[in-house]
């Protein structure tokens, strides 16, 4: 695993957690944010992945 990858999953379950607790706290805003740093972490988990595949067919 490299960088990105951990960083990546890291952001991803912060954001799952941001998430939740903006739909049980009825929090629009939170919710919203929650959702655009699980996405934003997923692509970063993304890059991460397809720069070991690279490293790994060289």
């Amino acid at each position: 695993m490299n960088k990105d990858q951990v960083k990546g999953k890291a952001e991803e379950i912060k954001g799952k957690g941001k998430e939740a607790a903006g739909v049980l706290l009825d929090d629009d805003d939170m919710e919203t944010e929650g959702n655009v740093q699980k996405n934003v972490g997923k692509v970063q988990k993304g890059f991460g992945d397809l720069k070991e595949d690279i490293k790994k067919d060289r």
